[in-house]
């Protein structure tokens, strides 16, 4: 090893001292994750190749993103990755990060309605639509957002992972055609203008505003979903959004002031009310 090397362990060792004095949470964990993106390896790879050399130029591209992190800036936007069920997506400050809460919404769309035509509005990354494609039995599944930039990571997340996924641009179900899906999902802006302003500034000053923010009740997306969703899915079809738990009964009552029928609220996966599912009239 000559003078100017640098060896994993130390270089990962050093990084996570960083973070700690960021106070990031778990801050070995999160250096050997941003290693681990960085040269497209795993953790493990990297604990056992500790004794390894890194070059200056990896040396400096992993410093960078250390500092970035410790700066505030979400894991994933510093590595540019964001784990969804079974997929692997890219993701930057376009898009809101997934969730894993979402991840349920994905299960209760496979199990009620496998097949036909699926749009996903509020797409952002894709991760929704991408899964469903993924794992469901349809013959089309579409990607459908107001912001040309995150159609744009979507595009980009179908294409590298070769599924089909189109995407749309539209403000809400405004643009798609009366009864041509059928299943709407959607993951939409719920929370209240107020609890915005006092939102955790990792969220709130890394995250997109429009992804996150749903008007002065927060149901403002939510309540024309479920309007004009009517016109867009099919008789007999479903529309299953997520929900800001707090808002379950509201969001409920208000679903069956529109006409769905059967209407039923899931809770995710640590217990909250954050699911509704519900079903299109057969009768137009």
């Amino acid at each position: 090893m000559t003078e100017t090397e640098v060896l994993l362990g130390d270089l990962v060792a050093d990084a996570g001292r960083m973070l700690a004095a960021a106070r990031i949470p778990e801050p070995r964990r999160e250096a050997l994750r941003l290693w681990a993106d960085l040269v497209e390896a795993s953790p493990a790879e990297a604990i056992l190749g500790r004794r390894a050399p890194v070059s200056a130029e990896l040396v400096g591209a992993f410093l960078s993103a250390v500092e970035r992190r410790a700066g505030g800036e979400p894991l994933a936007y510093v590595s540019g990755r964001a784990g969804f069920r079974r997929l692997t997506l890219q993701v930057d400050r376009r898009v809101l990060i997934p969730r894993p809460e979402t991840e349920g919404l994905v299960d209760l769309v496979l199990a009620r309605g496998p097949r036909g035509t699926v749009a996903d509005v509020c797409t952002g990354s894709g991760c929704i639509a991408l899964s469903l494609a993924d794992e469901g039995r349809y013959g089309r599944v579409v990607g459908v957002d107001v912001s040309g930039d995150a159609l744009r990571v979507a595009a980009d997340n179908a294409r590298r992972l070769a599924l089909p996924v189109a995407v749309a641009r539209s403000d809400l179900t405004a643009t798609l055609a009366t009864a041509s899906v059928d299943v709407l999902v959607a993951n939409p802006p719920y929370i209240a203008a107020a609890e915005y302003a006092v939102l955790d500034t990792s969220v709130r000053d890394w995250e997109p505003s429009r992804a996150l923010e749903g008007g002065a009740d927060g149901l403002e997306a939510t309540r024309r979903l479920l309007d004009d969703g009517r016109r867009v899915v099919i008789p007999g079809g479903w529309i299953a959004l997520e929900l800001d738990a707090a808002r379950a009964e509201a969001t409920a009552l208000m679903a069956g002031a529109y006409g769905w029928q059967g209407i039923m609220i899931h809770p995710d996966l640590f217990g909250r009310e954050r699911y509704l599912l519900a079903q299109r009239s057969e009768i137009p």
